[in-house]
């Protein structure tokens, strides 16, 4: 069963009326019998499937259909075809029934594997290939911080959702109809189709008010490759009608969480039940720097030193935080801007920071300093720590880690230490098997150490020295080298 974000090319067709008389308000033919199929396909038991298919109602249920999408849409409730009502009509729209509040497929049909794989077969020109692959790993990612599901891309291979640009007749029955007509389509979670997603071609896909904006088509259509149906409520994101909101900082409204949670429960400390705490704006004040020794002995380094090398890097909260010397420096994503202060004034008993790492779904970053670890809520200590490495499955050789990066769609931690890592899986409690391996054979283009290194925007970078590589994961490739500092604002 599929969904399909729509404005409609309405087809004329012949209408049979069983029981009454046609409707007759001053309107012209054409506009009645686009009202007519309007209602007969997202309003009524019986679709017009087809030219020349019969639309089995009469003059009472067309006024009582016509009253139900009125209602549905917030518009006066008449029965009449007026100016308002036909306006709705034409709006770009999903192709699934309308509903009331959240709703499911018929079966409730859902995945039952906690991480679902998708692939792109075929990108849009209209894009760079990077801009997609952030853009959908940001839509399906509203889906992942409230629900247990985790998704992973892959290059190769049959994935659970296949997605790919098209136009015209694309092979699945269900032709696109060219510019500004049927925007995109999914099918709900199952074998075979399912959970495929089929974008539009024809149309001008863009990151911007301009066009068709990608992330809010694509974050409608994987609900629907979840299991979501269509809700009469115009602030969530499953309503049927498309409209352009800004995407910066947007999280999936409630009414959406509600119904993908109803069918997939809720990811542990999820956004929406614990306020997530700022780590550099404590809940205790800091001490006044008059009663306390500054707790950093040297000067701040300077960031725009074109030979900075960070002694780690992790995100926070959405924000990436890059420690050196005693020091972190963060930098906001929403603008850009930098602050820095000392460590201990932020996480208590810690000098220094040789590795960090963030574990989104428990809304914890971990610190390494030597042999020990430390595991924080914001600035607040969690029971039971530190902890020595080796309780992390190291051996007993080695008594510090260089650089740690959390893979949310793999659930792996890699651990870098000298010329080779360690995977560990955060699923199991422990190292994965086969491992350590050496760093410039089995993540080729890296060379042989690593630093620091983080996750941003689906991407992994790693450090070594001054100078830091960007690198896509999945396909083990280097994709371009970069100097610390230019993170740095300078």
């Amino acid at each position: 069963m599929e969904a399909a974000l729509a404005l409609k090319t309405m087809v004329v067709v012949t209408v049979v009326v069983l029981g009454g008389a046609a409707p007759t308000p001053p309107h012209s033919e054409e506009e009645v019998t686009k009202a007519q199929e309007y209602l007969s396909r997202f309003f009524s038991d019986v679709g017009v499937s087809a030219p020349n298919s019969v639309w089995r109602s009469s003059l009472d249920s067309f006024e009582d259909t016509l009253k139900t999408m009125q209602e549905f849409f917030g518009l006066q409730v008449t029965g009449q075809l007026d100016s308002n009502t036909l306006e709705v009509m034409s709006r770009r729209r999903c192709g699934f029934t309308d509903v009331t509040s959240y709703s499911h497929f018929d079966g409730r049909p859902k995945w039952t594997k906690p991480i679902i794989t998708y692939r792109v077969t075929q990108y849009t020109p209209d894009l760079s290939q990077r801009e997609v692959d952030d853009t959908l790993a940001k839509a399906l990612q509203l889906y992942s911080d409230v629900t247990p599901l985790d998704f992973k891309q892959i290059e190769s291979g049959t994935a659970d959702m296949m997605i790919k640009f098209n136009g015209r007749d694309h092979g699945d029955f269900a032709p696109f109809d060219g510019s500004q007509g049927v925007l995109a389509h999914a099918f709900s979670p199952g074998q075979g189709m399912g959970g495929d997603t089929h974008f539009d071609e024809d149309e001008v896909w863009t990151l911007s008010a301009q066009g068709a904006n990608l992330f809010l088509v694509a974050a409608h259509e994987f609900g629907h490759a979840l299991g979501l149906g269509h809700s009469k409520l115009q602030t969530a994101l499953m309503f049927p009608t498309y409209q352009y909101l800004n995407t910066d900082g947007y999280k999936l409204p409630d009414d959406d969480v509600q119904g993908v949670q109803a069918l997939y429960g809720v990811r542990s400390t999820s956004d929406q039940d614990t306020a997530k705490p700022d780590p550099l704006s404590p809940i205790k004040p800091l001490p006044n720097p008059h009663d306390a020794p500054d707790p950093a002995s040297e000067p701040a380094p300077d960031r725009c030193d074109t030979r900075l090398a960070f002694d780690a890097v992790t995100t926070i909260q959405g924000n990436l935080y890059f420690f050196k010397d005693g020091y972190c420096w963060r930098r906001i994503s929403s603008w850009g801007g930098i602050s820095v202060k000392p460590i201990q004034s932020i996480w208590a008993g810690i000098s220094k920071v040789d590795a960090a790492y963030e574990f989104k779904s428990d809304n914890t970053v971990f610190l390494f300093q030597g042999d020990q670890y430390w595991g924080f809520t914001g600035n607040t200590a969690l029971p039971g720590y530190p902890k020595h490495i080796r309780e992390l499955g190291f051996p007993s050789t080695i008594d510090n880690v260089d650089a740690a990066v959390h893979v949310s769609f793999t659930s792996r931690t890699l651990f870098f230490v000298g010329n080779r890592y360690w995977s560990y899986n955060d699923r199991r409690g422990e190292m994965d098997d086969g491992f350590p391996k050496f760093i410039h054979t089995d993540l080729p283009g890296l060379g042989f150490r690593v630093d620091a290194a983080f996750e941003n925007k689906g991407y992994l970078y790693f450090s070594f020295g001054s100078r830091q590589t960007e690198y896509h994961y999945v396909r083990r490739r280097a994709i371009r080298t970069l100097s610390d500092y230019e993170w740095m604002d300078c």
